[in-house]
């Protein structure tokens, strides 16, 4: 059951790695794309609910969970904001230093004891982001945004993983689109302060936006989250955000294939991604030693 969940976990990081790229073919700014997102999403998955004949009620427990899906909601904004004031490999790279916030939010969270060994490892890739953000100026707001969208993943994988513990969710799609209506409430309450703010309609006028917006939405959310939830019932938050650190290797790939991103790069950031590389390797290698030795008898 362990390699099943595994299996759905690096699944879910392969549809993440596309959710960057079709984020930044959007041409709606980063609250919009996120709204949407989530509410079509949403949509879908309760037509999927009401299809199969579930009953529609919330109780005092799924408060919780539609509260995390604010705060997957913020982190989605500050992870396009990302992207789009600098580019997807930016962005991407600093949603690394998610396994750093994890190492000191979890345990906090879960009040149990601070882990040097993982906190040393990530610290690295806080390094890596350091020298990037030295070096490279030009990307210093892309990069803000990105390291808030770190940290508040951190404390949506956390979050998440007591949500989805054995016996907490027994259907992960339920889980999902209830995190999927928390998400479009919270930002719907604050659309008409964005509207008036931003002085642009909240409406979508382009039909290439609405094809992109559908497949973040089908492939890059229900599908991306379900999976996600589902894993994360045999899989802790740590190893999660260790696990995700894989997202920017495969969104940088295709972000060099589709956009040429690769001409906006210079040698500090590769510098940095080595540092980062680095940090993950030591990472999984250590979370791999760990569960060989807590399998022993």
């Amino acid at each position: 059951m362990t390699r099943k969940a595994y299996i759905q976990l690096h699944a879910a990081i392969l549809l993440a790695a596309f959710s960057s790229i079709f984020g930044n073919l959007v041409s709606l700014d980063a609250v919009l794309t996120t709204w949407y997102r989530m509410l079509f999403a949403c949509a879908v998955l309760l037509a999927i609910h009401v299809a199969r004949r579930r009953r529609i009620s919330i109780s005092r427990r799924d408060t919780r969970t539609i509260a995390n899906g604010a705060i997957l909601a913020l982190h989605w904004v500050m992870f396009y904001a990302s992207i789009k004031y600098a580019n997807v490999s930016v962005g991407v790279v600093c949603f690394c230093l998610s396994s750093f916030f994890t190492a000191i939010i979890a345990p906090l969270i879960g009040r149990r004891r601070f882990s040097p060994v993982e906190l040393a490892l990530s610290s690295l890739t806080l390094a890596g982001i350091s020298l990037i953000f030295h070096f490279d100026s030009s990307f210093r707001a892309g990069i803000i945004f990105g390291v808030i969208s770190a940290l508040l993943f951190a404390i949506y994988a956390t979050l998440n993983e007591t949500a989805n513990s054995p016996g907490a969710a027994d259907d992960a799609m339920r889980t999902t689109m209830l995190q999927m209506g928390g998400g479009s409430v919270a930002l719907a309450l604050l659309m008409p302060i964005y509207a008036r703010w931003q002085h642009t309609p909240v409406g979508i006028s382009d039909p290439m936006d609405f094809l992109y917006l559908a497949l973040l939405a089908l492939a890059c959310t229900v599908a991306m989250c379900t999976l996600l939830n589902e894993a994360q019932k045999r899989i802790s938050a740590f190893t999660v955000s260790i696990s995700f650190n894989l997202e920017p290797i495969y969104s940088i790939v295709l972000a060099i294939v589709i956009f040429n991103e690769h001409r906006m790069l210079g040698a500090s950031f590769y510098a940095g991604l080595l540092m980062i590389a680095g940090s993950l390797l030591l990472q999984m290698y250590h979370v791999s030693r760990t569960n060989r030795a807590a399998a022993k008898p």
